[in-house]
């Protein structure tokens, strides 16, 4: 009965949470009239996702975001620092191949989105097996430490969570 009622249990907690936040008050009106929008969405979109996303390590996933979080934060100020203080003539953008041995779907696109999300890289293109993803970064002396950087840091906790 439960699973009927609430399909994707994390997303209703996910889409509360955020119009909650969207508000900018805690208030009890707010929070069940998330609630009710967090139950309604995932039923009436339910049919269009067949094969339910498998969260394998939820507290995983949760430190997961706060990773990202803080690397959006201290990205933000690199940038402010490569656009402010960086010559032109020292910028070194680069395009770079990020071999992913994730298989999921779920995992591929948190793994794109983490790393459009995270200011200064942008992923553009993902192969068409899912292998690899294009990323452009906006300065990288050594495109090599960026892409072992995406696999170390956002790749292996991605496939723990989800493969």
């Amino acid at each position: 009965m439960l699973r009927r009622l609430f399909p994707h249990p994390y997303l209703t907690v996910v889409l509360t949470a955020v119009w909650v936040m969207l508000m900018n008050e805690v208030s009890l009106g707010y929070i069940v009239f998330g609630f009710l929008l967090g139950t309604i969405v995932p039923l009436l979109t339910a049919a269009y996702w067949p094969d339910r996303p498998t969260i394998r390590r939820p507290v995983r996933f949760g430190l997961y975001i706060l990773l990202v979080l803080w690397d959006i934060v201290m990205a933000n100020i690199t940038v402010a620092r490569i656009i402010l203080f960086l010559p032109r003539s020292q910028l070194r953008p680069a395009w770079i191949t990020v071999p992913t041995v994730l298989r999921t779907p779920e995992a591929i696109t948190m793994l794109a989105g983490t790393i459009t999300m995270t200011p200064g890289t942008v992923t553009s293109d993902i192969a068409t097996d899912g292998r690899s993803l294009l990323v452009h970064c906006l300065h990288a002396p050594d495109p090599d430490a960026v892409r072992d950087g995406i696999k170390n840091r956002y790749e292996r906790r991605l496939k723990e969570i989800f493969e």
